[in-house]
């Protein structure tokens, strides 16, 4: 997929490489990370770019030569991959929107080989069409409420009141079936993986108060502060490759951070 007309490419070999590489970061992190985060920038032609370097040389600095693995073991560790990066661009949705989301999987199915995409023969290990379909509702989002108070802890029934009390009681229910059926489901990312994405998906946006949220949601949801700060660091990193910069004070308008971003 090129890039839009008038911008430069974001990812580099070497900038991947370090991604990959980054010592602090958890296996099988670094990619989806990198997909939600050009999801976010509106950069979805930049997806595909995170993939094919993922399955070609593997989730991290420890993953095995390709020519050391049986084919069979290849495949299931790209199936692996390539389900992971499409679920984090799911759940991302809850954060930067829907049509990002859409851009985003629909330019990473171009360069998808046949073998690694789900479909009714080999259908998505989330199981959501199940819990849609065939799951009570009310358990779908008890599950959600769970997954929300553990996310924010001590504070989570002052944060969903205020969203109950927003001027609109459908502003709680919206983040209620965001949470049931999205963000809670952690067949294929857990919470702290969760947690993750959503970091991902807030920094390009400047919105500081939900980062400030997500970041103490992602310790406790498990997450190590050096983790948490390996994903923080490599997401702007990512932001200022595609022209992010923080703005002066005396800044009219422009792309960047208003303020200092959060931090853990």
């Amino acid at each position: 997929m090129k890039s839009p007309i008038g911008l430069q490419p974001v990812l580099t070999p070497a900038l991947l490489h370090w991604l990959r590489t980054h010592p602090q970061l958890p296996k099988h992190v670094w990619y989806y990370v990198a997909g939600v985060t050009l999801s976010a920038l509106n950069r979805p032609d930049e997806v595909p770019a995170v993939l094919t370097f993922a399955l070609e040389h593997g989730a991290g600095t420890s993953a095995p030569a390709a020519k050391e693995i049986s084919e069979s073991r290849q495949r299931a560790d790209q199936l692996y991959i390539a389900r992971r990066l499409r679920e984090g661009l799911l759940k991302s949705a809850a954060v930067v929107g829907v049509p990002k989301v859409i851009n985003a999987i629909l330019a990473l199915k171009k360069v998808t080989p046949e073998y690694l995409l789900d479909h009714s023969e080999t259908p998505s290990p989330s199981g959501r069409a199940t819990e849609i379909y065939s799951t009570p509702v009310p358990a779908v989002l008890e599950r959600g409420q769970a997954f929300f108070e553990r996310l924010y802890g001590k504070i989570s029934r002052r944060v969903m009141g205020q969203m109950d009390r927003s001027g609109t009681e459908d502003l709680g229910l919206a983040a209620r079936l965001m949470y049931g059926y999205i963000l809670s489901n952690e067949k294929v990312l857990d919470a702290k993986e969760t947690s993750f994405v959503a970091i991902a998906g807030l920094i390009p946006q400047d919105v500081n108060p939900q980062l400030k949220g997500h970041l103490r949601g992602a310790l406790n949801h498990g997450a190590t502060s050096d983790e948490i700060k390996a994903v923080r660091e490599i997401v702007i990193s990512i932001c200022e490759a595609a022209g992010m910069r923080t703005l002066g004070s005396d800044a009219v308008g422009g792309w960047g951070w208003r303020e200092q971003i959060a931090d853990v």
